[in-house]
């Protein structure tokens, strides 16, 4: 193995002239610096990673951790983060909650022991709260995605989640839809009451009733077992004639529930969701979304956890950007009876 004394020797500097080369510390000269790093290149000399963050204190390592990793939405959004890590010389690890605080915690505590620079956390809702805590009480800085949590102030990026569902219950009114119904994610997620509060805003820009029945809560995850939800399916009467998904893991389960019963969408049952499902979207345009723009989601909150990594005095305000959702209109809801 390749030391910084071999690459010393070589080069006739100093040991401390190459760690300072390594970590761009001190004042070397560009001659001399270019001399090392062309040493360094001709011994195949690969830094120690370890040392050097210990040196700098610095690792040049951050976390993306995520609810869902199946979900195309979060797939996208770790993609801009990735990239925009790289282009600023940082590393992206990854790490998948699945919606458990209990995965969530286990994360927290490999961020910490890891000693990351920064995390990006789409949390799994308001009771993360200790977790986000426990981050700031070891000053890692962090940037939260896609949800709110009541009790802390940070970097946040999020979607308009009220507007895009306000946007679905009117393009489904517009199509003479009375009986409007939603499957939703969990009220203890911030993103998941803002949809409903924007679905319950439709219906009232569209003049109609908001009747608690047509609503069925769950997780915004993939489920097990469809019985309950078939349960609530069965129980409205009259049955809906369209149905708004929180996001489009819900609306694929919708999907496979309302096949199961032998009911077409949209000749049966007219569906929408908030989310696009990614790359699939393009090749088979089926589901009317309300589309949010993944890629920056993850590449402009990455942005934001560097600049508040290198701020270094205290005095950067905290940010909230707020991107808007579009409505694509495809095949998956029809005109009603």
């Amino acid at each position: 193995m390749v030391t910084i004394y071999d690459i010393a020797a070589q080069a006739n500097v100093s040991a401390m002239t190459v760690s300072r080369v390594i970590n761009n510390t001190g004042k070397i000269s560009d001659k001399t610096r270019a001399k090392v790093k062309r040493v360094m290149e001709e011994l195949g000399y690969v830094p120690n990673q370890t040392a050097r963050s210990l040196v700098l204190q610095q690792t040049r390592l951050l976390f993306l951790l995520i609810t869902d990793i199946m979900n195309p939405f979060y797939t996208t959004l770790a993609r801009g983060a990735e990239d925009a890590a790289k282009k600023s010389g940082y590393r992206l690890l990854f790490g998948n909650s699945d919606e458990s605080l209990e995965k969530e915690s286990d994360y927290v505590t490999t961020i910490l022991t890891t000693r990351v620079d920064g995390v990006m956390v789409a949390p799994a809702g308001d009771p993360s709260l200790p977790h986000l805590e426990k981050l700031r009480s070891h000053n890692v800085p962090f940037v939260l995605l896609d949800r709110e949590v009541p009790g802390i102030e940070c970097d946040i990026v999020l979607g308009d989640s009220k507007e895009g569902a306000r946007s679905l219950v009117g393009h489904l009114a517009e199509l003479g839809h009375k009986r409007i119904a939603m499957v939703n994610g969990s009220a203890s997620i911030s993103s998941a009451r803002l949809r409903l509060q924007g679905f319950r805003e439709g219906l009232k820009l569209a003049d109609l009733d908001f009747d608690e029945r047509y609503i069925y809560e769950t997780s915004f995850g993939p489920l097990s077992d469809l019985t309950e939800m078939g349960q609530w399916l069965d129980r409205m009467d009259p049955q809906p004639t369209a149905i708004v998904a929180g996001n489009n893991v819900l609306a694929t389960e919708i999907l496979r529930l309302l096949r199961e019963r032998h009911i077409r969408v949209p000749d049966h049952m007219s569906l929408v969701c908030f989310d696009d499902l990614g790359p699939y979207s393009e090749a088979e345009p089926f589901l009317t979304v309300a589309s949010q723009q993944a890629y920056q989601f993850g590449y402009m909150g990455m942005q934001m956890l560097i600049e508040r990594i290198q701020e270094r005095d205290g005095r950067l305000p905290w940010r909230k950007i707020v991107l808007p959702a579009e409505l694509l209109i495809r095949k998956s809801a029809m005109r009603a009876e």
